[in-house]
């Protein structure tokens, strides 16, 4: 997509001293680059020449910065690269904060199911059970199990415009949860709830909402208690309305294409996200993320019956491949189980195999996280880490309809 030139703007060529060219042949080299800096590996475990390799050159075109934790029962790696902003050119904080995106869906998916273990929540009754009045007549009953999987045909609200320019110049105006599901009710359903699979955030939206009705407590309080303290997540936090990440982090950036063929960064680190709640506006670090994942597969988050649904995908539906808050991943013989998440400047994801003799987190401070098309970058991770032979492909990166404003 064209974008025309936006006036607060980083110029790569200035910050690192380089020509940048244009973004399909990004003209950074690795004179200035920070190196991966990387834990050891155990016999057996992670490949670290191939992850090393895969963080070597940052920042470049594609990624000012990366934070990769590998882990499992088969051995660990841990390793960053890049840069903590593009002035400075500083070395990358290897335990920083970021924008986490949708990878937020697991803890909601994770209370809901707390509240269905304790009776509180039934995941076949509609949600029009819960908020009444919220989904008007056109909607027939849509159940608590079909926001889960994403198989209730509400459709995508409405944000504060479908291109980069229109969102940034609104970074810092709130738009609240209820006004995104007031324009998706007004649509009307896409279609028929349980006949189609379409990954959107306005079914975590409602979730969100449904959580505040049943408890009587704020989405951010629900999810701390719940999960976030249990699993031991000490430096992950809803922003609400604040712009700012809160703690150490590293800048986030969005490649602009200038008319001349040149490029330049937009630093878009601060940013209201409180329109995403409860679908992704959750800020954390990839060692809390590892210790999410990792709780949550051995059943000390969500009681078993109900962890089932997180491995659950949708029988009859063609291609449907999302559980509650998770996507099922079958890449070379073995079946994992992940998140991603894309906001401006920061692309994430979780993965795991069920028996976690492999998890992998990763933050990648990339510089088009909304685009079509897998970070470069975080696709070498990705393959490094699982050990494949082939690009990850659609599972990896933040589904299509997850980039624009919806």
């Amino acid at each position: 997509m064209p974008h025309r030139r936006t006036a607060v703007v980083v110029a790569a060529a200035v910050c690192l001293g380089l020509a940048a060219g244009p973004l399909s042949a990004p003209a950074f080299a690795s004179p200035t680059a920070r190196g991966p800096v990387a834990s050891a590996q155990r016999t057996g475990g992670p490949d670290a020449v191939a992850l090393r390799a895969a963080l070597a050159g940052l920042p470049d075109g594609d990624a000012t910065a990366a934070l990769v934790r590998v882990g499992g029962t088969d051995g660990a790696w841990r390793g960053s690269a890049g840069v903590h902003d593009l002035h400075s050119g500083r070395a990358a904080d290897p335990d920083a904060r970021f924008r986490a995106g949708s990878t937020t869906k697991v803890v909601t998916a994770a209370v809901v199911l707390q509240l269905a273990a304790e009776g509180r929540v039934d995941l076949e009754a509609p949600v029009q059970r819960y908020l009444p009045g919220l989904l008007t007549p056109a909607f027939e009953p849509v159940s608590v199990r079909q926001l889960l999987n994403h198989t209730s045909g509400i459709q995508a609200g409405d944000g504060f415009g479908d291109s980069f320019e229109d969102a940034y110049a609104h970074r810092f105006d709130t738009l609240t949860p209820r006004q995104v599901v007031a324009s998706a009710v007004a649509k009307g359903p896409e279609f028929r709830p349980g006949s189609r699979q379409e990954y959107l955030n306005i079914n975590y939206t409602v979730l969100g909402m449904l959580i505040e009705k049943v408890t009587g407590h704020s989405y951010a309080h629900e999810a701390e208690r719940r999960i976030l303290r249990p699993a031991g997540m000490r430096h992950t936090y809803f922003p609400g309305t604040d712009p700012r990440i809160r703690g150490p982090h590293n800048h986030g950036y969005q490649a602009v294409p200038k008319g001349d063929g040149t490029t330049e960064f937009v630093d878009v680190t601060d940013w209201n996200q409180a329109d995403r709640w409860a679908a992704g506006d959750m800020v954390s670090t990839t060692a809390d993320l590892e210790r999410l994942i990792t709780r949550l597969f051995r059943g000390d988050l969500v009681p078993g019956p109900q962890l089932e649904e997180m491995f659950t995908v949708p029988a009859g539906i063609e291609g449907a491949d999302m559980s509650a808050g998770l996507q099922r991943f079958e890449y070379g013989g073995t079946v994992y189980w992940l998140k991603s998440g894309a906001r401006y400047g920061y692309s994430t994801a979780v993965a795991a195999t069920r028996d976690l003799s492999r998890t992998l987190v990763y933050s990648v401070n990339s510089t088009d996280a909304k685009g079509e098309s897998m970070n470069p970058v975080a696709q070498r991770i990705a393959m490094a880490a699982l050990r494949q032979p082939e690009p990850a492909g659609r599972a990896d990166r933040e589904p299509a309809k997850e980039r624009g404003s919806r």
